[in-house]
């Protein structure tokens, strides 16, 4: 017979929470908290019981410090926790590390199975979403005419935008009749057309008292809104389905005036901001093109546009002659033509051949001066273009940046020193204006 395997009562125990803890690693349960006790450690420790049973719970410190509520004796709440054996005595208990009142467990639940809802229809989706106007003249607020939501409203926008507008679609935001208020009210502000953006929200609450926000029509209408839609509902940590489906969500309802208003001084921080950007942007910009303005200035000293000048010139005195010949050339030929028609009238002297002729000839001088016209406003556009071409290269923009041209007395350009006479006089054109000199003295030849 073999000997029997004997337990010790602390070995039994620790096994027993192995299994336990194996067998059932998380589980929610509901039940009524009775026995609570605040250990001095920061632990909490507590029973929670139905109408035939109880179990001990224990709620660590690192567990509880963010928990949402404070257990009280006799309230109902859901809690998620593990099974584990408190080895000394051998009691089995849960360990909770969350912990909620258990009505809002059953209304998260319902939160999140419509959230899932929509977001699968495509109302969450941000390419629906409508932009805010930047500069509202009136804004909506649907919300409580008495709340504290309204007031902080009212005076962020008086703060920050004391010219705005507000105007106020007064509704209940909580109880069984408030869901169907916020939908009427969204429903009037739509049909007034009167307001550039909507805020839709109240101020902070338990999820019971938020819960009309959560409503599916209401989510549905803030969805279709029309107007651009925040939504501000309690506090940061707070979320309703108004806030997915509206095109901005806002932390708190004062977080909502200040999206929708513009901050005048803030406009002014941007401003003079922008102006710093531009200054410094602007400078180097300058730097960057210093160096290919040196270049550009050397290549300007190395190639003097004297000589391409005189060519344009040349042109340009070559394009007149042959205006002045052409215009010539096609008087000549209408002279001889008015010649030709005085001398047939002479031979034809009944006045019906001479009044044709008198029409013809009024009609060949309207076509003369239409055509010389052309020609002129052909000519001109010509020379304009030419002369646009010699003013590229022309050595007046150098004369404005400071320089200048010196000619002798028979108006020729100046190069060289060794040009010059003491006592000769020259003449120097500026980029406005010239003036006459006498050479006194010639420093380098």
């Amino acid at each position: 017979m073999q000997n029997p395997d004997i337990y010790t009562v602390s070995r039994l125990n620790s096994e027993v929470r192995l299994t336990l803890e194996l067998q059932f690693q998380q589980l929610w349960l509901i039940g009524e908290v009775s026995n609570f006790v605040a250990a001095a450690s920061g632990h909490w420790y507590f029973s929670l019981k139905d109408q035939a049973a109880q179990v001990k719970v224990a709620m660590f410190k690192q567990a509880n410090r963010n928990a949402l509520i404070r257990p009280q004796n006799g309230q109902q709440v859901m809690i998620r926790a593990r099974i584990s054996v408190y080895e000394p005595r051998g009691e089995y208990q849960l360990l909770a590390d969350f912990i909620e009142p258990a009505g809002a467990g059953l209304l998260k639940q319902q939160f999140e199975q419509l959230k899932a809802k929509l977001a699968a229809e495509g109302l969450f989706a941000q390419e629906r979403k409508k932009p805010l106007p930047a500069n509202p003249r009136r804004v909506g607020i649907i919300t409580s005419a008495t709340g504290a939501a309204v007031r902080d409203i009212i005076t962020v926008m008086a703060r920050r935008a004391p010219g705005i507008e507000l105007i106020i679609y007064p509704c209940q935001v909580q109880g069984d009749t408030a869901a169907q208020q916020l939908r009427t009210m969204l429903s009037i502000a739509i049909q007034r057309n009167e307001v550039d953006v909507l805020i839709i929200g109240r101020g902070g609450g338990s999820l019971e008292d938020l819960w009309c926000f959560n409503d599916e029509g209401l989510a549905r209408a803030i969805a279709a809104c029309p107007i651009p839609t925040v939504s501000a509902v309690g506090h940061e940590i707070d979320f309703a389905l108004s806030d997915f489906v509206a095109d901005m969500r806002a932390p708190t309802p004062s977080a909502a005036a200040e999206l929708v208003s513009p901050d005048q001084s803030q406009h002014l921080i941007s401003l003079q901001q922008l102006a710093t950007r531009l200054t410094r942007a602007q400078s180097l910009y300058l730097q960057r093109l210093a160096p290919k303005l040196s270049q550009l200035q050397q290549r300007l000293q190395q190639l003097h546009p004297q000589r391409r000048l005189e060519q344009q010139q040349q042109r340009l005195d070559e394009l007149q002659l042959r205006l002045q010949r052409q215009m010539q050339q096609q008087l000549q030929q209408i002279k001889r033509q008015h010649s030709y028609l005085q001398q047939s009238l002479q031979h034809l002297s009944p006045a019906k051949a001479i009044m044709q002729q008198q029409q013809q000839l009024q009609q060949l001088s309207k076509r003369l001066a239409q055509a010389q016209q052309q020609q002129i406003k052909q000519h001109k556009q010509l020379l304009a273009t030419l002369s646009a071409q010699l003013h590229t290269v022309s050595p007046l923009a150098t004369l404005a940046r400071g320089y200048s041209i010196s000619f002798n007395a028979e108006q020729q350009a100046l190069t060289s020193a060794a040009q010059l006479k003491v006592g000769e006089t020259i003449s120097t054109q500026l980029a406005t204006g010239r003036f006459a000199a006498v050479v006194t003295e010639i420093l380098n030849t």
